[in-house]
Order: C-alpha cells, then structure tokens, then sequence
C-alpha cells in the first residue's frame, strides 16, 4: 500500500503542473494518527488562488489511496521561501524553460542577472513583473531572443 505521505508528496502544482506539491516545497507534514491524515501545506504566497484546487487534489489523491478521512491544514507560520523548492523541482522548472529562483540561504538576494533557462546566457531582460501567475515574472533573453517566465524569489 502506498503511504498517505507519498500520495500527497505526488500531487501536482495546478499552475505549475511539471513539478509535485513536494517538489515546489508546500508540502510540510503528512500525520497519520487514529485512521485520521492531516496533511500540512503552505501557500507559495497568502491569496494564492491554486490553494482550494491543492486542497481538493490532496484528498482525491488520498481518497483513491484508501484514506477516507483527510483533513488539509493551511500553515502560515513559517511563510514560504523559493529556498524550499527542492533540486529536483529547480532542475524540472529550469528543463521545461521557466527561471527557477537560485537558492538564498538565508535573506533573498536580488539578482542583476537572470541566466536564460534554454541558453543559458546571462543577457536577459525583464519585460514584465507578471507573468501567468503572480508569482512568475515574464522575461526575454537577448542572446536567443527566446522569452521565458522566472519564479520570482521569494
């Protein structure tokens, strides 16, 4: 049987659907505890419109797994950070052309440079603030004139 921890770690980003909920760093805790699976998630950013399709994606995953009894808890405290997207999440942001934001390590540094996820070059230009979401920036490299979206540090 697959764990409840695994069915929610696999769970898909509805706007970013490439990487898991997991991979994105949202998933804080998996509890299971008397028949009962408390899932813990926090928002990318407060408000951020994908929450209730998260929320109705982790019990339906969980409900096809055998667990009946899911409750989906929102934790603020400690917010989110781009720090908690993991390796693997960065690598599949980057390999589908989106910016992924380098990891801070503490306070987010700005960036004078983004490097362009399909050629890598360092020549690159901010054209929007917003891209398809808000938490995405719109960009253009100059060397390939390719535009592509950034997650903006957070």
């Amino acid at each position: 049987m697959v764990s409840a921890r695994e069915l929610a770690a696999a769970v898909r980003d509805p706007e970013l659907p490439l990487v898991t909920i997991e991979e994105l760093g949202i998933l804080r805790d998996v509890a299971e505890r008397d028949g009962r699976v408390t899932v813990t998630i926090t928002p990318t950013y407060s408000g951020c419109p994908a929450m209730d399709l998260i929320r109705a994606d982790i019990v339906a995953a969980l409900d096809a797994g055998g667990f009946a009894d899911v409750t989906v808890a929102t934790e603020l405290a400690e917010p989110w950070t781009t720090d908690w997207i993991t390796p693997t999440g960065r690598r599949k942001l980057a390999n589908a052309g989106i910016a992924p934001p380098a990891p801070a390590g503490g306070p987010v540094r700005l960036a004078l440079t983004v490097r362009c996820p399909r050629c890598g070059s360092p020549e690159t230009e901010e054209l929007s603030r917003f891209g398809a979401t808000a938490c995405k920036a719109l960009w253009r490299c100059r060397a390939c004139r390719e535009p592509f979206e950034r997650v903006k540090p957070i």
